[in-house]
């Protein structure tokens, strides 16, 4: 099991009250920049062991009184059909599952900014979508010279020609369904339309990662840079806070290339800058709760390991360019580790060896156990893998069929003979939902149903690229899944 590295109870705690400082600060109106995920916050929950992945969400439940929402979406992310790698839907789509979910728990959703507008026709259809669902929609637009023609910027041809969002609370969260969405710039312009209205307000920006108080290769900030390594986001020692206050912090590299702009930009609004750093500009209290550090680091070199997995298939699907293996290497290196360091890995290229080469899944059980599956003719490896490791959890021995062959046959005819599919075997989500038909009358699947939830956390590993539904299903139930950058057949396409 796991050691817990991290304490929630003190970060939300520690969060609330740093936030709340901040908006005291600039008067009682704060603009605050959220990176990363607010619900589902995985990465950091599995490279922090005990951060809870809905921690930012409890948190601002501490204030939702003060709190509203505004939520940034890029026209040309809407133009493109953008997709969000962790949960395969588009970020226009995820926008509409944000404001739910916000709602859900009774935050307030204030309105929507759709950025970089230019007349995009898919823009307009969403904008005009958002509207009918009684959303309020604001546009902003491209600035030329933005972001350092900070005479242009801070102008009214600049950020003066944004519509102004309408906002009622102390405390303005701004995020979006991902990187590039443009809550900076929204926050810009909410500064400096805010200024022209005679109303004070501040920015602070809160992100995870990287952890300002921790060293620059700390596994943590290193397996914020796997996660990243596309972006080419490298942790580095903040250069203006350590002039200005002769301490070492860290941050990354887009926000020290780009502090002297926002500095030029702050003064220009305000009259003068309230940071002299980018670590200035953070609220993050994360680096203050760790309770084991050495469980963090091993948390954090188990997660560079499944980045660079993860990296390595998107590569030889074609999703990122060759070159940044290079740089992932690098990373290895210098976090020093190795793959051969995840057990699962030599679980099933042993077990996918014993079988002649043929696909195979390892999983390792919470108990350190590691049960594997093969393909069958009736079940793929992923389902034989998620079986095995539910009778092995509900001490089910081997031979028991938990799934009897008369349930899983029908599903076969109807996926061939009806729905065209060549492939008869039971994709994990399939076998998931005979085994939950079979549990209704068999004492010994309503057993091994009810383990499926203690597969939460554990880690697995295919020789082979799995299908979308597999992967599907695998993070659906929690589990930690990489895989082998082959596949299975020498087809040009995969689905």
């Amino acid at each position: 099991m796991t050691r817990q590295g991290f304490s929630n109870d003190k970060y939300i705690a520690l969060q609330t009250e740093q936030i709340t400082k901040r908006i005291g600060m600039f008067g009682g109106k704060l603009y605050l920049e959220f990176g990363g995920k607010l619900f589902d916050d995985y990465h950091a929950s599995r490279v922090l062991p005990g951060f809870k992945p809905d921690s930012k969400v409890q948190m601002l439940l501490k204030m939702k009184d003060s709190a509203e929402i505004v939520i940034v979406i890029n026209a040309s992310d809407i133009e493109s059909s953008k997709v969000r790698g962790d949960i395969g839907i588009s970020y226009d789509a995820d926008v509409l599952r944000l404001i739910d979910a916000f709602r859900e728990i009774g935050l307030y959703v204030g309105s929507v900014v759709i950025g970089q507008f230019n007349g995009q026709s898919s823009a307009i259809k969403f904008r005009d979508r958002l509207e009918q669902l009684g959303m309020r929609v604001f546009l902003h637009y491209p600035i030329e010279g933005y972001p350092h023609d900070v005479s242009h910027i801070v102008s009214p041809e600049g950020l003066g020609k944004n519509e102004y969002i309408e906002t009622t609370r102390p405390l303005v969260v701004i995020t979006a369904p991902g990187p590039g969405s443009g809550k900076m710039a929204t926050c810009l312009s909410q500064l400096y339309q805010d200024n022209l209205r005679g109303i004070r307000s501040g920015y602070a920006k809160f992100e995870t990662f990287p952890i300002w108080n921790l060293p620059v290769k700390h596994p943590v900030n290193l397996a914020y840079e796997a996660a990243t390594v596309n972006l080419n986001d490298i942790v580095m020692i903040d250069p203006f806070h350590l002039e200005a206050y002769g301490k070492t912090t860290v941050n990354y590299n887009r926000d020290v290339e780009i502090f002297p702009v926002l500095n030029a930009i702050f003064e220009r609004i305000y009259g003068q800058s309230p940071y002299k750093s980018p670590t200035d500009m953070g609220v993050n209290m994360a680096g203050l709760c760790i309770v084991d550090d050495d469980a963090c680091k091993q948390a954090s070199r188990d997660e560079i390991i499944r980045r660079y997995f993860k990296t390595m298939c998107d590569a030889r699907a074609g999703k990122i360019k060759p070159d940044v293996l290079g740089k992932f290497e690098t990373l290895m290196r210098q976090a020093d580790v190795k793959v051969e360091d995840r057990t699962v890995v030599r679980a099933a290229i042993e077990r996918s060896e014993a079988l002649g080469g043929q696909p195979a899944l390892s999983l390792e059980l919470p108990d350190g156990r590691i049960v594997t599956g093969k393909n069958t003719t009736l079940l793929g490896a992923a389902s034989a893998v998620l079986l095995n490791a539910a009778k092995a959890l509900a001490d089910i021995p081997k031979p028991v069929k938990v799934i009897q062959p008369s349930v899983i046959e029908p599903i076969q005819k109807l996926k061939v003979d009806v729905l065209g599919n060549h492939n008869p075997r039971l994709h994990s989500d399939e076998t998931l939902i005979a085994l939950a038909m079979s549990a209704a009358r068999d004492p010994n699947a309503a057993k091994a149903a009810e383990m499926l939830s203690y597969l939460r956390g554990c880690e697995a590993h295919s020789t082979i690229i799995l299908p979308q539904v597999d992967e599907d299903t695998f993070r659906k139930l929690g589990i930690n899944l990489t895989c082998e950058p082959k596949y299975y057949t020498k087809k040009l396409y995969h689905k």
